[in-house]
């Protein structure tokens, strides 16, 4: 890492941090009882197959999250990776919270994604132009 690039440093921490907010919401979902999802927005849900199979993903995004965490200088393909699965996230939620289910939670989750990618892409640009 270069020195002078203190884009470098705040895209690798930012990485970090949605790899240990994507962990801890894939064990949220691998674990939570389906029950308690009425909290969320969630009502009469029952089945916990596809919640905890968004539970691994989530988990195993995280790995990708860390991974480019931990060299930003030679991870630009996974960092782009990780945008676009950050806005496709962002437009399944905002069209699902719009036509499907009009949960707060799916709401928020979806403007999370779109704004930690909106980040990302943000901070490589800066980290690309600077070195």
């Amino acid at each position: 890492m270069h020195p002078h690039n203190k884009y470098q440093k705040y895209l690798s921490i930012f990485l970090w941090l949605i790899g240990i907010h994507s962990f801890a919401v894939g064990i949220g979902l691998i674990f939570i009882l389906p029950s308690f999802l009425s909290n969320f927005g969630f009502v009469n849900y029952t089945e916990s197959f596809f919640q905890t199979q968004g539970g691994i993903f989530h988990v195993a995004m995280s790995i990708a999250y860390v991974i480019a965490g931990r060299d930003v200088v030679n991870s630009s393909q996974l960092i782009r990776f990780i945008v676009i699965v950050k806005f496709l996230a962002f437009l399944f939620l905002m069209i699902y919270f719009l036509f499907m289910l009009n949960s707060w939670m799916i709401l928020l989750s979806g403007l999370a994604d779109g704004l930690m990618g909106a980040i990302v892409l943000a901070l490589h640009k800066l980290k690309e132009r600077a070195r």
